[in-house]
């Protein structure tokens, strides 16, 4: 049985500068608020709401993007997939619900508007980074695209189970 699984993280080096950022400004923040005493953006030294609040709000951010992460896994039942922390279980198509299944090249900002979770006129994408996906067309006419960085390995496996369906129904 051969299997296709990825995770995917939002790990891209600009991002990682964006958190150093983050953290660098808490740490500022605290130096401000704590040691000297100051106000810093606009907080003072003894508002502890408002130095929670932007605490708070710099420290989630950051570990949003430690905890999402697209998992996909392609197998004899079908297409499985997670965005974490988006969807609580995983979600998975069976292949006798799809019409089309290929990978594909695709222009991320223009076709859905970025990267994430996102829902745009050629229909839904869950993706991470890079510009290759897997392309589900479903029998009801709508559209997921799974973002992957492996699209051969993830082609031979869809080649491998989607074919085998194809057949059945040409059977039937």
């Amino acid at each position: 049985m051969r299997v296709f699984q990825e995770t995917q993280r939002f790990n891209q080096w600009w991002l990682k500068i964006l958190k150093l950022m983050m953290l660098g400004l808490i740490i500022y923040l605290c130096y401000q608020w704590f040691y000297l005493e100051k106000q810093a953006n606009n907080i003072a030294a003894d508002d502890t709401t408002g130095q929670l609040v932007v605490i708070g709000t710099l420290l989630l951010t950051s570990g949003l993007f430690y905890i999402l992460r697209l998992r996909t896994s392609i197998d004899e039942r079908g297409i499985h997939y997670q965005f974490i922390p988006f969807h609580f279980k995983v979600k998975t198509t069976t292949w006798n619900n799809i019409e089309a299944c290929f990978t594909r090249t695709y222009e991320p900002i223009k076709e859905f508007g970025g990267w994430g979770y996102r829902i745009g006129f050629k229909g839904q994408a869950l993706n991470v980074k890079g510009t290759k996906g897997i392309q589900l067309v479903f029998k009801n006419g709508k559209k997921l695209l799974i973002g992957t960085q492996n699209p051969e390995e993830a082609q031979r496996v869809i080649d491998r189970y989607f074919k085998k369906e194809i057949d059945k129904r040409i059977q039937q």
